[in-house]
């Protein structure tokens, strides 16, 4: 099907002229992107050697719970032991990741640096291939200008690099298949048949069984997707039950294997009420408190051990809950305070690197909520669900607590509002009036 040409398509093809021919050929290609950005990646964790995890406190920080997890899994035990002393089965994470995990252990060996490097590798991959879904969207939404800078600028920039490089954690995965999720959200709209409703079921059960806390985008996602298809007066029912169907057929043997390990309906994870007392009760301060949780607080580990994992979620979710009702008013302040810090950053232990790092993520907050606000002005396409993301993602961290690695899945979507803002200034910067002088 031809392209039709706007004025938007005529300026970035204007703004193409002068560079060399390979350059206004691979800037545009979305394998090139992909490719630099997995190189990029890979590059970085041999120069630096991420993949050499220090092997104190029993390789804790390899993987942290998911790696305790894993382990267990590739010791026999099964999805057992987040905290690494034998406490039998637990739903403290989804499961995804932990046997991602199990499964590279069974390979290269358990906490070894073949397994680190296997597992940053993979990371890497979905970090890389997060550049397709950024480029789709921000081509579809805004300009294949903002495409290639919000995907270039994925690949390219340190600071996006890190969670790949460094973490043997979900976060990459999360913001590929969030990146994907809101791609095909869009394209819904005008795609016929059943068989995208079905990538969208199967797409939305696998980032509950990856990270749980991207389903608080899933109401926003599917009603954004019926209500357009209602206006145009295309057919939705259909699409909507298979969808919903798959979403359940992926997690269901999940489900079945909570209620049958706990004797109790368990959606995905277990972990809430612990995760609510660590931000909400005496000292709180709006941040972790660390020195509560179970990896840090032998005590903690005890009752752990003592009253199961169920009764022991259940008791911190109580305390958690009367901290809250008794001072409402300093909960809202907790809140707000854990809303600067999801957007700002956190306080760090160091004044300097405080600033440097806290006041570079305000920066990228202040630039996508700017390019967010625009983007409502001028009506753009997707704008609304942009909107809705941002919103609806990071709510639960206002309540719990915020870490830098909780903004991480969103990141891509920011990246392209931040790509669309630059743009636009660069646009009324050319069309200005000194310049037409």
């Amino acid at each position: 099907m031809a392209q039709v040409s706007t004025p938007q398509h005529k300026r970035d093809r204007a703004t193409a002229v002068g560079l060399p021919g390979w350059w206004q050929r691979t800037r545009r290609s979305q394998f090139w992107v992909v490719l630099i950005a997995f190189a990029m990646r890979l590059a970085y964790i041999l120069l630096a050697h991420t993949y050499k995890f220090k092997p104190d406190q029993n390789d804790f920080g390899f993987g942290y719970e998911m790696g305790l997890i894993g382990h267990a899994i590739a010791t026999g035990r099964g999805f057992a032991d987040p905290f690494g002393p034998a406490t039998g089965p637990t739903a403290w994470e989804p499961p995804l990741y932990p046997y991602l995990i199990a499964a590279v252990f069974k390979v290269a060996g358990i906490y070894t640096h073949a397994s680190a490097f296997i597992l940053l590798t993979i990371n890497s991959i979905f970090a890389a291939l997060t550049c397709i879904p950024i480029f789709l969207v921000a081509r579809k939404c805004f300009s294949e200008k903002v495409a290639v800078w919000s995907a270039w600028g994925w690949a390219l920039l340190p600071t996006v690099m890190y969670w790949s490089t460094r973490w043997v954690w979900e976060t990459s995965l999360a913001a590929l298949l969030l990146a994907v999720i809101f791609w095909l959200t869009l394209e819904l709209e005008d795609l016929n048949g059943l068989t995208p409703w079905i990538g969208f079921g199967l797409l939305w059960g696998l980032a509950a069984l990856t990270n749980t806390s991207l389903i608080s985008f899933l109401p926003a996602s599917g009603s954004w997707t019926l209500y357009r298809r209602w206006r145009a007066g295309k057919p939705w029912l259909a699409g909507l039950a298979l969808a919903a169907i798959f979403f359940v057929a992926i997690i269901a043997p999940w489900l079945v294997r909570n209620y049958e390990t706990f004797g109790k309906l368990i959606f995905i994870r277990s972990n809430f009420g612990a995760e609510l007392r660590l931000g909400n009760g005496p000292g709180a301060d709006g941040t972790w408190m660390s020195y509560l949780h179970p990896t840090q607080n032998e005590l903690a580990l005890k009752q752990y051990e003592q009253m199961g994992e169920i009764a022991y979620v259940a008791e911190r979710k109580h305390q958690a809950i009367d901290f809250i009702r008794a001072d409402y008013g300093r909960f809202a302040w907790l809140s707000f305070k854990r809303f600067v810090y999801y957007w700002g950053g956190r306080p760090r232990s160091s004044a300097r690197s405080s600033l440097v790092d806290n006041s570079a993520f305000l920066a990228s907050s202040i630039l996508a909520f700017w390019g967010l606000g625009r983007a409502l002005r001028k009506r753009q396409a997707g704008a609304w669900l942009f909107f809705w993301l941002l919103v609806s993602y990071p709510a639960i961290y206002y309540f719990v607590y915020p870490h830098s690695r909780y903004r991480h899945p969103i990141e891509p979507v920011m990246a392209i509002l931040i790509a669309y803002i630059v743009s636009e200034a660069g646009k009324r910067t050319t069309t200005s009036p000194l310049n037409n002088a």
